[in-house]
């Protein structure tokens, strides 16, 4: 097995791992660790590869998610054929703009991502809303958000939806991570057939990246029962390498977009 080869399993086994130990968020290193540690050299490929392991490690989730019945499916289907619209216009907005300045803002996201995730999350006592024409039209609003900044970006945007179904819909937080990953794999799926449309998707280098995706997210959920008690320790020391990555990615694209 060559060096490129153990960099792009390597790589993938890192985002299942974290994606079965801390439960979300993870995938947004997927770009980054295919432009800096893989070595893609095209910011879009990245994006576009990405976006296709994403979409795969989502469809894993929701099956799990779906199977204990934590899914409300016509929300789910609903808020997922609205939210490939945006996803599709986004992914189009990201394809046309410069590469290096697409990475800039994508380390600005990062940033957004991590303070969200030092937040605590705090038990919300949520009543189910009736079915009328402001949830319809709010459920509508956020489902176009959210594809259009999961298509625009390449990653799942979970940080999103989840809080956006939450309140337009009124739905417990378990039903809403589980109903949010149909979403999550369907924009990750739109945007990787429209980059992959302009040939910025590597298929084998994708292929490599989920199969440590799935090694990895397999480890990662064998230790999520024993380091649960820790659980808040590494969401923070998650969000702090989430801080460091992205401070890198805009050190090196600062120059690019910023000129001196």
């Amino acid at each position: 097995m060559n060096t490129s080869i153990l960099a792009a399993v390597g790589s993938g086994g890192i985002v299942g791992f974290m994606l079965g130990l801390l439960g979300g968020g993870e995938s947004i290193l997927a770009t980054p660790l295919l432009l800096y540690v893989v070595g893609v050299t095209q910011p879009h490929i990245a994006i576009g590869t990405g976006a296709l392991a994403v979409s795969v490690n989502a469809f894993a989730n929701f099956a799990s998610h779906a199977i204990k019945g934590h899914v409300w499916w016509r929300c789910a289907a609903v808020f997922s054929a609205l939210g490939v619209v945006g996803a599709l216009g986004g992914s189009s907005l990201g394809k046309a703009m410069d590469g290096d300045r697409l990475i800039f803002l994508f380390g600005i996201l990062m940033l957004v991502v991590g303070v969200l995730m030092l937040k605590p999350r705090k038990p919300v006592s949520i009543e189910c809303r009736p079915v009328d024409l402001k949830m319809c039209l709010a459920t509508a609003t956020v489902a176009l958000a959210a594809g259009v900044t999961s298509g625009f970006f390449g990653i799942g945007g979970g940080f999103l939806i989840v809080p956006g179904l939450m309140l337009a819909t009124g739905m417990p937080m378990i039903n809403a991570i589980g109903t949010s990953l149909l979403s999550v794999g369907t924009f990750g799926l739109a945007t990787a057939l429209n980059y992959a449309g302009s040939g910025l998707v590597e298929w084998w280098l994708a292929a490599e990246f989920i199969g440590g995706g799935i090694v990895g997210g397999v480890l990662g959920m064998l230790l999520a029962s024993r380091l649960s008690a820790y659980k808040n320790i590494l969401n923070r020391l998650f969000a702090a390498l989430i801080f460091v990555v992205a401070a890198y990615i805009l050190y090196r694209n600062w120059g690019t977009v910023v000129p001196g």
